[in-house]
């Protein structure tokens, strides 16, 4: 008696199919690890941040770093050069937040640098700056959990109204 496997027919395309649904599957969830990394905002380098030490106006600030992000003027005038690093798996996944860098230019009230500073993610929280809105307070429900709510709101306040119409007959 031989102890040998037989592979019929039927064996034979169960592997084949299986063998090339796994290239398949694998190819695909290859494709889908894109890893792409963003960078936006003003990328600075030590170079350029060297040609702006302590003590330098305003004029050369501009010249070798450029126009800054956005400025500030409460005490004395302050340039931000921001930059920002930003990550996502797959395109149509939401780009997540991975390095952050301020450079803080400090003037004194006669233009001359007094201060540099460099914050990153661990210095502060993080902002948007894009998107401009103010958070609110209150709750915020979307369409779906308005609709499961019932909608008690306006139902009652019909039925409020209608209630004080016939009371005041």
């Amino acid at each position: 008696m031989s102890l040998t496997r037989r592979y019929f027919k039927s064996d034979r395309t169960f592997i084949s199919s299986a063998a090339i649904a796994l290239v398949i599957a694998t190819a695909g969830l290859a494709g889908c690890q894109t890893s792409e990394v963003m960078n936006n905002g003003y990328i600075f380098d030590q170079q350029s941040l060297n040609l702006v030490p302590v003590g330098s106006s305003r004029e050369q600030v501009l010249l070798s770093l450029g126009t800054p992000s956005t400025t500030a003027t409460f005490d004395g005038e302050v340039f931000y050069y921001i930059s920002q690093k930003r990550t996502r798996a797959a395109a149509f996944m939401k780009p997540k937040l991975v390095d952050q860098n301020i450079l803080a230019i400090y003037f004194d009230k006669d233009g001359v640098v007094k201060q540099e500073a460099n914050y990153t993610l661990k210095d502060g929280r993080v902002f948007d700056m894009i998107s401009r809105t103010t958070p609110t307070g209150g709750r915020d429900m979307t369409f779906l959990q308005q609709i499961l709510q019932g909608g008690g709101n306006g139902i009652n306040g019909a039925k409020n109204f209608l209630n004080n119409l016939n009371a005041g007959q």
